[in-house]
């Protein structure tokens, strides 16, 4: 499957491939990013970043969306993963947002998750988003809340509490 490749005006969102291996484990076994992702708050082993890596790329072709590499697009510089997630058993297609956290209090969360929010809606023609987000994380609160989600309900996954926020498309 051709993914697509997204611009904004700082980021390149590109499909993430092998090369990105290492900067993609450093991402999820980083313990401050994964404290409030997996369910025991720990970092992935490289094993489990392998892992996530194969089914993040393998969602796009089981789905027809997924989760984009972001990269800085002036020097093209690996800052995260942000995308579209729809695993079995998921209560609604979920805009995720993962930054390396060098690149924190830039607004690349915001402005790569925009953008995934935007192809959800006017590409895919989702009627409806949702990011499912650890209650104690207030900073992905606040990436939620600037990209116009509300607080519609809670979730459990694995024994985690998870607080649904979600947004409806503009256009329906």
């Amino acid at each position: 499957m051709l993914i697509p490749v997204l611009q904004t005006e700082r980021l390149t969102m590109r499909a993430l491939t092998l090369e990105d291996f290492e900067p993609y484990a450093a991402l999820h076994g980083h313990a401050d990013v994964m404290r409030y992702v997996t369910p025991d708050q720990q970092p992935l082993s490289r094993m489990d970043c392998f892992t996530r890596l194969c089914t993040a790329i393998g969602h796009w072709e089981l789905r027809g969306y997924g989760r984009w590499a972001v990269a800085d697009k002036s020097t093209g510089a690996f800052l995260g993963v942000v995308g579209l997630y729809y695993p079995e058993g998921w209560p609604d297609l979920e805009v995720t947002w993962a930054i390396s956290p060098q690149h924190w209090g830039k607004g690349y969360a915001v402005e790569a998750a925009k953008a995934s929010m935007d192809y959800a809606f006017h590409v895919l023609a989702r009627a409806h988003v949702i990011s499912l987000i650890h209650p104690d994380n207030k900073p992905s609160v606040r990436v939620a809340e600037q990209l116009g989600e509300a607080l519609e309900g809670k979730f459990e996954r694995k024994g985690q509490p998870l607080l649904i926020y979600g947004r409806n498309n503009p256009k329906r």
